[in-house]
């Protein structure tokens, strides 16, 4: 695999040799635009979500489209998928940037047989197809098959420029979903991980990049929330469902619209854990050591470690009272929160947890410090 995704961003020069037209461009434009609406709507939307509904001859063409973007099977591609949202910038997210960087989380993690392996319970519903089945062992069919014609009809320049070129540009725009576009934008809802929304590639991607949204309610076939979030996919889904080739288009309610849906105990905790790991247990246990030390002039660390030794002895509700002077405060906790998180009336509740979580942590720091016999 990873000699073909270079040999085919190495074909790319080819253009300097077989030159290139307006009408090569063109195709490389109108191919980029079909198969990325193929990657949004079928692999994204369709298989991975079930945002809408369609018959078994529009699904496998949808599959069929979005194949042709070299992305491996739909039935892969949706499986993977589910597991990114559901463990979404956790260190089983397989191409999450906080955890393992943006190069690993772009393209890296396609080349790692962890990262590849698919759990194929996550797809059971598409599963029992036996033409999608078919479709996602021969994945490369319909790459080929696309390929093929364009050199038929239009020559190496048209292979060259038309189909590799927007092969590589649509490579790159679908994988700075999962990369860019969970570093840099904005956050319009509390979701638990860094997913973000980012005009610019919403309109790279044709929608894709109202992700904040996306993991906000990700059920819905439009991502573009707000009537200026352009989102074209959607907008050709709609043309489609007027056509009658797709139906029961799902569209985000009200109260999701207006951020009210109610926050999980879950992910109560999942955000609180986030935001307490923001802050160094271990430079916490070095300041108390230190203003131990301060206040206690001439006593060796073996002293420190007995003084905790003995605290030990007093059970965990004693130690609590003596750890949380040392942490950040709740307002240094909050205004730390409202930086890196969506508001939320919960906000309080997870600040305090938060604060709970620090606490446990300095502890079982502590315990671990060794003390010797007398």
């Amino acid at each position: 695999m990873l000699m073909l995704f270079g040999a085919i961003h190495l074909a790319c020069f080819g253009a300097f040799f077989t030159g290139l037209s307006w009408s090569d461009v063109g195709l490389c434009v109108a191919l980029y635009a079909l198969r990325m609406f193929g990657v949004t709507a079928g692999y994204h939307r369709y298989f991975a979500h079930k945002a809408f509904k369609a018959g078994r001859v529009v699904q496998f063409l949808l599959a069929a489209l979005a194949q042709s973007s070299l992305q491996s099977g739909a039935l892969w591609w949706a499986a993977k998928h589910r597991d990114h949202h559901r463990y979404s910038d956790t260190p089983l997210d397989a191409h999450s940037p906080r955890h393992y960087g943006f190069w690993f989380s772009h393209m890296g993690w396609i080349f790692n047989a962890q990262a590849q392996a698919v759990d194929e319970a996550r797809i059971e519903d598409f599963a029992q197809y036996p033409e999608l089945r078919w479709l996602n062992r021969y994945h490369w069919v319909p790459g080929t098959l696309l390929g093929l014609t364009v050199w038929w009809f239009g020559g190496w320049s048209a292979l060259i420029v038309g189909f590799f070129w927007s092969t590589v540009l649509l490579w790159h725009a679908t994988f700075c979903i999962n990369s860019l576009v969970h570093v840099f934008g904005r956050q319009r809802y509390l979701t638990g991980d860094d997913s973000r929304n980012n005009w610019l590639f919403a309109l790279l991607s044709l929608g894709e990049g109202w992700h904040n949204n996306h993991h906000y309610y990700m059920a819905s076939a439009r991502q573009g929330f707000r009537w200026w979030e352009i989102d074209i996919t959607y907008y050709l889904l709609r043309l489609m469902a007027a056509l009658g080739l797709v139906y029961e288009l799902r569209d985000p309610p009200a109260h999701v619209l207006h951020g009210q849906r109610p926050v999980s105990a879950e992910l109560k905790d999942r955000i609180a854990e986030a935001l307490a790991s923001s802050f160094s247990a271990d430079r916490i246990v070095r300041r108390m050591q230190q203003r131990w030390f301060e206040l206690n002039p001439g006593k060796s660390f073996e002293d420190w470690r007995l003084r905790w030794h003995q605290q030990l002895e007093h059970g965990r509700e004693q130690w609590q009272h003596l750890v949380h002077p040392e942490l950040p405060s709740l307002d240094q906790l909050y205004r730390r929160a409202r930086r890196r998180f969506a508001r939320t009336p919960a906000m309080e509740e997870i600040v305090e947890r938060a604060r709970d979580m620090l606490a446990q942590s300095v502890m079982m720091r502590l315990e671990a410090v060794p003390v010797r016999s007398a």
